[in-house]
C-alpha cells in the first residue's frame, strides 16, 4: 500500500528583491514550517514569482529555491508554468512538486478554449468592434507515476471576482467612475474566470477520454466556494448535468469530510470562506482517507492589509488530503 498526501498552498507573491518588505528571510521563517507540517508527497503552489540572478539573465524560481532549501521538497521533481519564452513569468507562476517521478507536464492557456469575442459597452472612448477576452493565467497539468499508476495533477489559480479594468471608467486603481463601468468590469472578470474553469474541465475530460478510471486531482486557489459557478463547471456534478451515467466523470470535493466550523482557507471581512480546494476523481476518491486544513493561524485578510505592516504570512491556509493506494 502506498500512502499519498496531496497538498495545495497559495504562497501569496513569494518573491525576493532588495526592496521587498518583509524580506524573504522573514517570510521563509513563517512559510517553511507550514510546508514541513504538510508532509506532502505532491505539493501544488500558487503565486510563485521569478527573479533574475543578474540583470539581463532569464528569470528563475530563485525565491522558491531558497524557501525549499534544507527541506525534503528541495529534492522533489518539479514542474512549473512559463511565459511565452518558455521561462517562468515574473509573477504568479504555478509550481507542482512531486516525490514521485514526473512523467510529463503541460500548461494550458487557450489551448482548449478559444478567447471569446466581446465588444465593451461602457468604454470611454467607446469601442467600435469586439475584441478577444483572454485570461491571464495558465493551468498546469502534471502526470506523475505513483505505485505504477498515472496520477494527473491539475494545478490552477482562477481569477479573483474583482472587476476588470474598463478604459475610461476608473478614477484610480481602486475607484470606479460609474456604476455601469464597474458592472461591466465585473462581468468581464466573470467571463475570464468561467473561461479558465471551462478549460480546466475540458482538460479533465481529455484525461477521462483516454482512461475512464483515471486518478485525477484538481488543486489550487479557485477564488470561489463550492456552490459558485467556477467550481460547478469543474466538478461536473450529476445534479448539474442531470445524467447519472456521467457520475464517473464528476469530481469529489474532499473538504466535505472536514467539519463545517473548520472548513475555511481564508477569512474575508470576518467571514470564513473556503476558496482553496482539492477535487478528485471517483477512482482516486476510493483511496481517500482524510483532509486537513491548516487554518489555525490565518488572519482576516482585509484587517491584515489595513492594520499589519509587512506581514510575512500568507492569508491562505494550505489544504492536504491523504490517500492509501492499493
Amino acid at each position: 500500500m502506498t500512502h499519498l498526501r496531496i497538498a495545495t498552498f497559495n504562497l501569496e507573491n513569494l518573491d525576493d528583491h532588495p526592496k521587498l518588505k518583509p524580506p524573504l528571510e522573514t517570510r521563509i521563517a513563517v512559510l517553511r514550517p507550514q510546508l514541513m507540517r504538510l508532509d506532502a508527497d505532491v505539493l501544488c503552489l500558487q503565486e510563485v514569482n521569478a527573479q533574475r540572478r543578474r540583470h539581463g539573465e532569464a528569470r528563475q524560481l530563485l525565491a522558491l529555491e531558497r524557501l525549499l532549501a534544507g527541506t525534503p521538497y528541495a529534492n522533489y521533481e518539479q514542474s512549473a508554468t512559463h511565459g511565452g519564452d518558455g521561462k517562468p513569468a515574473d509573477v504568479h507562476n504555478l509550481v507542482t512538486l512531486s516525490r514521485f517521478p514526473i512523467v510529463r507536464t503541460r500548461q494550458l492557456l487557450h489551448d482548449l478554449v478559444a478567447p471569446p469575442s466581446y465588444q465593451l459597452a461602457t468604454a470611454d472612448p467607446s469601442e467600435t468592434a469586439a475584441a478577444s477576452v483572454e485570461w491571464e493565467r495558465p493551468i498546469l497539468l502534471t502526470e506523475i507515476e505513483v505505485a505504477d499508476r498515472p496520477l494527473t495533477i491539475i494545478n490552477l489559480h482562477l481569477r479573483a471576482p474583482l472587476a476588470a479594468a474598463i478604459r475610461g471608467q476608473k478614477l484610480d486603481a481602486f475607484t470606479w467612475r460609474t456604476v455601469p463601468g464597474w458592472a461591466e468590469g465585473f462581468f468581464l472578470a466573470a467571463m475570464k474566470r468561467a473561461g479558465q474553469a471551462l478549460e480546466a474541465r475540458l482538460s479533465v475530460d481529455r484525461v477521462f477520454d483516454d482512461a475512464p478510471g483515471a486518478m485525477i486531482a484538481v488543486c489550487g486557489d479557485f477564488n470561489a466556494a463550492l456552490d459558485e459557478m467556477p467550481l460547478r463547471i469543474i466538478r461536473g456534478a450529476e445534479e448539474d448535468t442531470g445524467n447519472g451515467a456521467l457520475a464517473l466523470r464528476s469530481l469529489v470535493p474532499v473538504e466535505r469530510s472536514v467539519s463545517v466550523d473548520r472548513r475555511f482557507t481564508v477569512i474575508h471581512h470576518g467571514r470564513p470562506e473556503m476558496l482553496d480546494h482539492i477535487l478528485v476523481s471517483q477512482d482516486l476518491f476510493g483511496c481517500y482517507r482524510h483532509t486537513e486544513i491548516h487554518n489555525e493561524a490565518i488572519d482576516d485578510e482585509l484587517v491584515g492589509h489595513a492594520e499589519v505592516r509587512d506581514d510575512p504570512a500568507s492569508y491562505h491556509a494550505p489544504v492536504v488530503a491523504e490517500f492509501a493506494l492499493r
